[in-house]
């Protein structure tokens, strides 16, 4: 054989390894990103609710308490209540020697909760389950409630208060993006449910620089995620303040399902209950960095029951495929704002039912997003009659 021939051999066996090296394997990972425990205003201990996302098959999941991190020393007294003294005993029966209790003269018990340090190491298995760090910054201006969530948080970071809702929200994004750039963690800032109170107007996200993520769905019974006659849904949100930010330059904001879960003994519709919504996140693996990593690009949806088997985008088609349950059918509508018309948000599209779609974008298609609507009946519902549902991020034309 030539010499030149095996040059050519070489340098097409070169390229063919080139060409075919694979990218890292990226999979679904199931998780929450808003929870309390009894470390602020939720009602059971953390081993017990980390047990039950694990249970159910959650990859990742935060206790997000009011201004406060699972650490240093806390004595949660149990109210005498039935539910909060049986959530006792089922604490006691599942881990009664690593329990610290005591009672005091009036036989009221109180338990040395467990710290994040303490409790992870229960429930973590690498690449199976990962207990990510977290905090609900809470806030309040003239009784406003505005809340944010910090996903990946190293250090507390304590309500300091403002002069108006914007600027509460903007200082909780400098003061996290402060801690991110000097510790190097990747971490984000989340506003959660406008609607509660009705605190946080789609004008007042709008104000903002740097917030990438809100709470499209959160399953609290107080947070009005449809809106009123008077003020906007989460989603009808979720558009207008699209089309401003892109007006403006700003980045894609993303939307989050979450369940704000506080209450673990009763389940019902004045209840905030774990597992009515969630985020499916495409990651290369199941770390905080990427998970975060993955969210910051879009790379995953938001559901309160449908599973996607895949979401594509190559930058004109927005194809969605959805992993169909047996009698059950999907409407998948794709929602966008024309540039033409701006003023005009979040106007449908295409609708069909099936189980994939395919949108092609237009010149004239500021962004597209798609919804995917079940005919399943949600279990334990936000709201009665709510069906099963997933959000994809928007997406921009290339």
């Amino acid at each position: 054989m030539k010499s030149s021939q095996v040059i050519f051999l070489f340098l097409l066996v070169l390229t063919f390894a080139c060409s075919t090296k694979e990218e890292p394997t990226k999979q679904w990972y199931k998780g929450n990103l808003h929870t309390h425990s009894y470390w602020s205003d939720g009602d059971d201990y953390p081993e017990m609710i980390m047990g039950w996302y694990k249970s159910h098959d959650y990859d990742f999941v935060v206790l997000s308490d009011h201004n406060t991190l699972a650490e240093g020393e806390k004595w949660k007294l149990i109210p005498k209540s039935p539910s909060h003294e049986m959530g006792f005993q089922k604490y006691f029966e599942k881990y009664g020697d690593q329990v610290t209790y005591r009672e005091d003269s009036a036989g009221r018990i109180e338990v040395k909760l467990k710290t994040l340090a303490e409790y992870a190491p229960m429930f973590e298995k690498e690449g199976e389950f990962l207990i990510i760090q977290s905090q609900e910054l809470t806030e309040n201006f003239e009784k406003k409630p505005l809340h944010m969530n910090v996903t990946n948080i190293q250090k507390l970071i304590p309500a300091e208060g403002g002069n108006s809702v914007p600027e509460i929200l903007q200082n909780g994004l400098d003061r996290v993006k402060a801690q991110r750039d000097s510790t190097g963690v990747p971490m984000f800032l989340h506003i959660n449910h406008p609607n509660f109170i009705w605190a946080i107007t789609p004008e007042d996200i709008m104000a903002l620089d740097g917030e990438r993520f809100f709470e499209v769905y959160n399953g609290h019974p107080m947070v009005n995620n449809y809106g009123d006659s008077l003020r906007p849904s989460m989603e009808v949100l979720w558009d207008k303040v699209q089309v401003s930010y892109l007006t403006d330059g700003k980045p894609l904001l993303y939307g989050l399902a979450v369940d704000d879960a506080h209450n673990y003994h009763v389940f019902d519709q004045v209840s905030s209950n774990p597992g009515r919504g969630w985020v499916m996140v495409l990651a290369e693996d199941l770390s905080p960095s990427s998970l975060i990593e993955a969210m910051e690009k879009g790379d995953f949806y938001s559901s309160t029951g449908v599973t996607l088997s895949a979401i594509d985008f190559d930058g004109e088609t927005l194809s969605v495929n959805v992993e169909t349950e047996e009698d059950v059918t999907y409407t998948i509508q794709f929602f966008g704002t024309k540039k033409s018309n701006p003023t005009k948000s979040g106007v449908l599209l295409k609708e069909e039912q099936g189980q994939i779609s395919t949108y092609a974008l237009k010149e004239d298609d500021m962004y597209v997003r798609a919804k995917i609507i079940s005919s399943k009946l949600k279990e334990n519902p936000y709201q009665i009659g709510d069906m099963e549902v997933a959000w994809t991020q928007p997406v921009l034309k290339k």
